[in-house]
């Protein structure tokens, strides 16, 4: 059985909103030292990092971000589950989705009946 802070790498894209060019110096600087490509305009991508890394890097980002910056953090597969986290006004916020907890098409329709 693995732990959550395994080895095993995994997809990220983060998506950054700096509220401020400091920030956004700041920013680049980390992702760029941590192996991430920019991708496009703010996006920046990594195949092969590990959950110990990002928890690193979040941290590192807790301390280059203000209250104005907005990080996404895109990360696939963990758990078998896609995972969006996301630093918005200095907290973060996580949300996990998987195939089960999709609704199947019409399912809603039935529920409502």
């Amino acid at each position: 059985m693995q732990s959550f802070h395994s080895s095993i790498d995994m997809f990220f894209s983060i998506i950054v909103d700096p509220g401020s060019i400091d920030s956004a110096k700041s920013l680049v600087e980390l992702l760029t030292n941590s192996g991430f490509k920019k991708v496009q305009r703010s996006c920046w991508e990594n195949p092969k990092i590990s959950e110990a890394e990002l928890s690193e890097i979040k941290k590192d980002i807790d301390r280059v971000t203000d209250y104005y910056d907005v990080v996404r953090i895109y990360q696939f597969p963990l758990k078998g589950m896609f995972v969006i986290t996301e630093l918005k006004e200095k907290k973060w916020r996580r949300c996990q989705m998987s195939a089960a907890q999709t609704p199947q098409k019409g399912a809603a329709r039935q529920a409502t009946r």
